[in-house]
């Protein structure tokens, strides 16, 4: 039996109910007083719950937040990258005493998700968290704009939660928590995994990638974020039969797999690729592709500051791993995919593969060229853009 990497900070902790308990549970949510939550602080309330965010159990209180957003670590000196938090106004937050238990209800869907045990509650400084997590405080940047947008005061505190809020019926073959896909690559024999993070349709560049961490690990899981994106991304149902396509015709069935995950994107690149192989971690995984501009938006981080920062933490403190890989294209001249470190012509002789320039052909119902990714996927993305 394959004996998988530990999870963040030594074991799984989901604070997901058991199915029997689930119906009580939200019996009593709705006898309490709510907090109603953003998408973003709904969709990390079921990254809590399915032990994805181990070692959290709940909304961090001002402790954790303040070292988190100074340091990137615990306060308990965990390596974390990015605030998990829960805020309010401060009209409510005046109503919230310490040990007091409160529904969390997800605002845009009215649902009763879990319960939260009040911790604490603190002011912080929105401003500063955007700079230190985002480098940036730039209006234009979508995740400094959900964090200027949340209320004045956060509530830390313990949660439970007895919904996964239709993620696991809509996406039966491939949603899975960490134990599931623990329990996956233990049957496989998997020792080492390759996790591929994704929000977009996978392009041969993409694919490329992919097949590095196919072939330096026993397997493979391609990832794809089936959580809130940001306007004019592609939806996840497209984005999973692109998936689906590629792996049944591309890739060795036996050594690669597909399931995702609910959380909702930050396009914090650098800091978000760290929570990325941490919570992979959790997942089961060794090693995560980290290429170019991972987790980024615009041009708010240069091409390998995701890379970079890997190395400012100490060796061990994150166990799963980057594998970095350059900035690949299409060669002419070694007709195939290469990179800038093994590829010796000149850009002349390049195709540049990005996912913006084929969301711009396919919008312009101009069919990308096969360099840039797999006919039999570019005909659903057409179908797809045709559609809107």
């Amino acid at each position: 039996m394959s004996q998988l990497v530990s999870p963040h900070g030594g074991k799984l902790t989901p604070v997901l109910l058991p199915e029997a308990q689930r119906a009580a549970a939200l019996a009593k949510a709705k006898t309490l007083p709510v907090i109603r939550m953003s998408s973003r602080e709904a969709s990390d309330l079921l990254m809590i719950g399915m032990g994805a965010f181990s070692p959290l159990t709940g909304f961090m209180g001002k402790a954790d937040y303040e070292s988190v957003v100074s340091t990137k670590h615990l306060a308990n000196g965990l390596a974390w990258p990015i605030p998990i938090t829960l805020s309010v106004t401060k009209e409510k937050a005046a109503e919230l005493k310490e040990g007091m238990e409160v529904a969390l209800v997800d605002d845009e869907t009215d649902v009763y998700v879990g319960i939260l045990v009040v911790g604490d509650k603190y002011a912080y400084d929105k401003t500063k968290e955007c700079k230190e997590v985002f480098f940036t405080d730039d209006m234009k940047h979508p995740g400094v704009q959900k964090v200027m947008g949340q209320g004045e005061v956060n509530v830390g505190g313990s949660i439970i939660t007895f919904s996964q809020m239709g993620y696991a019926s809509k996406y039966p073959k491939y949603f899975a928590t960490p134990a599931d896909t623990r329990a996956l690559f233990t049957s496989k024999g998997w020792k080492t995994i390759a996790a591929f993070q994704t929000r977009n349709p996978l392009h041969r560049s993409h694919e490329f990638l992919c097949k590095i961490g196919n072939e330096v690990c026993d397997g493979l899981m391609i990832h794809p974020i089936v959580g809130k994106l940001k306007p004019g991304d592609i939806p996840a149902d497209v984005r999973i039969e692109c998936t689906e396509i590629l792996l049944k015709n591309y890739f060795n069935e036996n050594k690669a797999v597909m399931r995702v995950y609910p959380m909702e994107m930050r396009y914090a690149g650098p800091s978000e690729g760290i929570l990325h192989a941490i919570f992979r971690q959790n997942f089961g995984c060794t090693h995560i592709l980290v290429g170019r501009d991972h987790a980024g938006v615009g041009s708010y981080y240069t091409p390998y500051q995701a890379q970079e920062l890997f190395d400012q933490f100490k060796p061990g403190e994150i166990i799963c791993q980057p594998i970095k890989v350059t900035s690949s294209f299409h060669c002419f001249k070694c007709d195939g995919t290469t990179t800038e470190k093994t590829c010796p012509h000149g850009a002349e002789d390049h195709l540049s593969i990005s996912g913006t320039k084929v969301r711009e052909m396919l919008a312009a119902g101009e069919m990308p060229p096969k360099e840039f990714s797999r006919p039999e996927m570019l005909k659903v993305l057409m179908k797809y853009y045709q559609s809107l």
